[in-house]
């Protein structure tokens, strides 16, 4: 494997999946929308196992979902990895449709965009490994979260639609669906230590995926047993929790 993409490079959780690869190819990718934080990234990993960092810029939000950056990488990587996203906060987003727009595109509409951009030139070679960060808020809409879920929930069907297509491309199409994750702007977690993953296990998550070709992977398996007694709560109990 030569060369990998991180889209996303400047979270925590970017930055733990852009380490684990630098151990992995030779050739690594940054991309995001702050080109200085993301050199100061590449700085820390430079000298290190992988012969050559490269810095982009790529913002998801433009028109075409970053896909121009596409361009300018040299050469085209082996694993694409889109770590863009975030929630904010739900009672904003009643109150202000453009903070809602901006939840729906930052972590569907532009990731999916960049996405079907990079699968295209994959499936043009005939190979490549792609992987989407979605979340399990996108498998019930909840009250407490519902604009950002939604977005997730449209994402994650994007992914298994585009993994459908792509089945005999040459091309595999990853979800990882971390749940819970220790990371600075997180909400505290510490009731559900069992539920709650590091950034570094979602980097090692998504390292074995790339490795052998997972289709979707809850960093925590435990939130495949927990989503799954969500779903199938009936609809008027469901509608009395305050979830």
């Amino acid at each position: 494997m030569q060369a990998a993409l991180v889209v996303g490079a400047t979270s925590e959780i970017g930055r733990a999946i852009a380490r684990r690869l630098a151990g992995e190819v030779a050739i690594l990718q940054l991309a995001g929308r702050d080109p200085e934080r993301i050199e100061r990234e590449a700085e820390d990993l430079r000298g290190g196992d992988v012969e050559r960092v490269c810095v982009h810029r790529c913002d998801v939000l433009a028109p075409d979902g970053g896909a121009s950056c596409l361009e300018a990488l040299e050469p085209l990587p082996d694993v694409a990895v889109c770590v863009v996203g975030g929630a904010r906060d739900q009672r904003e987003a009643e109150r202000d449709p453009r903070a809602a727009e901006d939840t729906m595109r930052t972590n569907y509409l532009g990731p999916a965009m960049l996405l079907g951009a990079i699968a295209e030139r994959f499936a043009a070679r005939g190979s490549g490994v792609i992987v989407g960060i979605s979340s399990v808020s996108g498998e019930r809409g909840r009250r407490s979260n519902y604009v950002y879920g939604s977005a997730k929930a449209g994402f994650t069907a994007f992914l298994s639609g585009l993994r459908h297509r792509l089945a005999d491309s040459g091309v595999h199409v990853v979800t990882v669906k971390p749940g819970w994750v220790r990371t600075g702007t997180a909400r505290p977690v510490a009731r559900a230590p069992w539920l709650t993953a590091e950034p570094a296990d979602v980097a090692e998550a998504v390292w074995r995926a790339v490795r052998t070709h997972r289709n979707v992977v809850y960093v925590r398996g435990r939130w495949r047993l927990v989503m799954a007694a969500v779903r199938a709560i009936p609809e008027p109990l469901f509608k009395r929790l305050r979830l």
